[in-house]
């Protein structure tokens, strides 16, 4: 029955690496465009769920919760860069860290001020708490298969917004040249308050989906931002098809390692050391993979020219 258990979790690999897409996509526009290291990514994903848990207990129905959390979110980050970090475009990336570590510290007290420090759970209606049979004696989770749809929507959106649209023609033209577009006569202001909150609006969405999933809670963006920085590193900076591919190759690493190092360690180690291991060495193998391809292309698998 391994079988049964590879084809879900490479699902579940899928599934996550779809989530940290919807976290890397915004990210990877913010700083390929606009330069800007933003480490408060995070803390939007987190204000999102946030949104979502608050809009779903207020309107009793997840579906129109998530439709309000997205514009919810976008204005929110629109307000961000408005209020904060359009100060910090012409300032060194050291200044930007600072900047927006202290945004984080600030998020986290206003979240708790705002919804208190105990955490929130997102309820789902009853069709998305079903499974799903994807084969022939395979059933999945009906909300895990949700997330892939949505997430493989969104990214297919998000390329034909950037590949095939003129505000896609101005965000690529920025990536490339901002000052060039600026003297063209474009509002390069508006385009990346614009950018960052598609930016924002994409990690909400990312955080509401895994508000089911996880609990919400204070601080949850963190950890997940620092495998969304190994995605864009890996992808390229600035590529949404480098963060796609990589996003992708991040999940399935984490969650296959995850489901089957601890077994395959076990015939070199004693079944509880391989299983106090494996979470942190299949964890260490997203950061290993970065390393490599740092080593051999510095640019990443998709850098932005190429992509």
């Amino acid at each position: 029955m391994n079988w049964i258990l590879l084809i879900e979790q490479i699902l579940n690999g899928v599934q996550l690496g779809l989530l940290l897409f919807l976290l890397a996509a915004g990210l990877t526009l913010v700083f390929g465009i606009m330069d800007l290291v933003n480490l408060a990514h995070g803390s939007l994903y987190m204000i999102g769920a946030f949104i979502a848990a608050t809009l779903t207990q207020l309107t009793g129905s997840f579906i129109v919760a998530a439709i309000l959390t997205l514009p919810a979110t976008m204005l929110v980050g629109m307000a961000v860069e408005m209020i904060a970090l359009r100060t910090l475009y012409d300032r060194d990336h050291l200044d930007q860290v600072l900047a927006t570590f202290g945004l984080i510290l600030f998020a986290d007290d206003f979240v708790q001020l705002a919804w208190g420090p105990a955490g929130m759970d997102i309820r789902l209606p009853d069709f998305l708490r079903t499974s799903f049979e994807i084969l022939p004696g395979v059933t999945y989770p009906s909300y895990r298969l949700a997330i892939i749809v949505v997430g493989l929507s969104v990214a297919a959106g998000l390329y034909f917004l950037v590949a095939k649209t003129r505000i896609g023609m101005l965000i690529r033209a920025g990536a490339s040249n901002r000052e060039m577009i600026g003297a063209l006569g474009v509002n390069i202001r508006l385009l990346f308050t614009l950018i960052f909150g598609l930016g924002a609006a994409m990690a909400g969405l990312a955080g509401l989906m895994a508000g089911p999933i996880l609990t919400v809670q204070i601080g949850m963006g963190n950890e997940i931002l620092i495998l969304a920085f190994v995605v864009i590193v890996i992808g390229g900076i600035g590529s949404i098809r480098g963060a796609f591919v990589a996003a992708l190759i991040v999940g399935l690493i984490d969650t296959v390692g995850r489901a089957f190092l601890p077994e395959l360690l076990g015939l070199f180690l004693g079944q509880t050391t391989a299983d106090t291991a494996a979470p942190s060495i299949s964890s260490m193998m997203s950061y290993l993979l970065m390393a490599i391809i740092l080593a051999f292309r510095p640019e990443g698998l998709f850098p932005p020219r190429s992509g």
